[in-house]
């Protein structure tokens, strides 16, 4: 068996694609242009790397792109009156805080100081709850979410499935086991104390890795045809399922990189130009 790549980087190209023609037909009938504003903190290079790419992308979708560029020392309270104040900014639709924020910060506090309106990246705990609840007028994880839309784009219906979880971080495993919840599956999450984890992910008709730890998933543990999601990135373009192995047992496999990756840039400015759309209608 050699597994179908499910391509993300097409896809969300099509989303992306969608989205700078609402935000050109937006701007016609209203004059509003979408905004979405990136909050970092320090100077990581990862981050910075990130936060870049993300206002080109930016750029090709229409959407106005606000850089808030903070310090390392930044504290909590800083932090917190800077997201505040962009809550409360009309001209400001979207609040995306870089993650990482340095340890020293609260980053819990700092992601419910944006407004639920605003919460384009679905990070905060009304976000949770909204999907967790199936409310639409919420916005979901941008990673979940991508991923959902990549299993419907190649035909996957959770309904029924047995849907393996491994992490349970509040903005990656926990929203992706709700969404798959919502969707009829039958869910379990898996962390590192779950006891005999290649058990657990033997069953799994839909698996998902989100750990942060490079080919922690092995391909001998997968059951065979199933629907392998590799949320992970490492070092190295590496993911959290060991690639070589899942391709033999995996009946479909997201690939490192181009697989979740352009999904969840793809879902963030998606739901940027739906928040603006919103914001035009209120």
């Amino acid at each position: 068996m050699s597994a179908e790549l499910m391509n993300g980087t097409e896809l969300a190209r099509e989303i992306v694609d969608r989205s700078a023609e609402r935000a050109r037909i937006l701007v016609a009938e209203t004059g509003v242009r979408p905004c979405l504003a990136t909050v970092i903190v320090g100077d990581d290079p990862a981050s910075v790397t990130y936060v870049a790419m993300k206002r080109r992308r930016c750029a090709k979708a229409g959407i106005e792109s606000r850089l808030v560029s903070l310090p390392e020392a930044t504290t909590t309270a800083e932090l917190v009156a800077v997201i505040r104040g962009l809550s409360d900014d009309p001209s400001v639709h979207g609040i995306l805080l870089q993650h990482p924020v340095p340890g020293h910060i609260d980053e819990r506090a700092a992601f419910e100081a944006i407004a639920p309106a605003k919460d384009v990246d679905g990070v905060t705990m009304w976000s949770f709850a909204a999907m967790a609840f199936g409310q639409a007028d919420g916005f979901v994880s941008c990673t979940p979410g991508g991923i959902m839309r990549l299993l419907d784009a190649y035909g996957v219906d959770p309904a029924g499935k047995r849907a393996v979880v491994v992490g349970r971080s509040p903005i990656l495993g926990k929203p992706m086991g709700m969404l798959l919840l919502a969707r009829d599956a039958t869910v379990t999450y898996c962390h590192s104390r779950t006891v005999d984890l290649s058990a657990e992910i033997a069953g799994a008709d839909i698996l998902v890795a989100a750990v942060g730890r490079p080919e922690f998933i092995k391909g001998a543990d997968i059951k065979p045809g199933a629907v392998v999601i590799d949320a992970g990135y490492n070092p190295g373009n590496v993911g959290d399922v060991d690639a070589e192995g899942a391709r033999e047992r995996a009946g479909l496999l997201t690939p490192v990189p181009g697989g979740v990756g352009p999904m969840t840039i793809a879902l963030l400015l998606e739901q940027t130009v739906v928040a603006a759309e919103r914001s035009a209608q209120r």
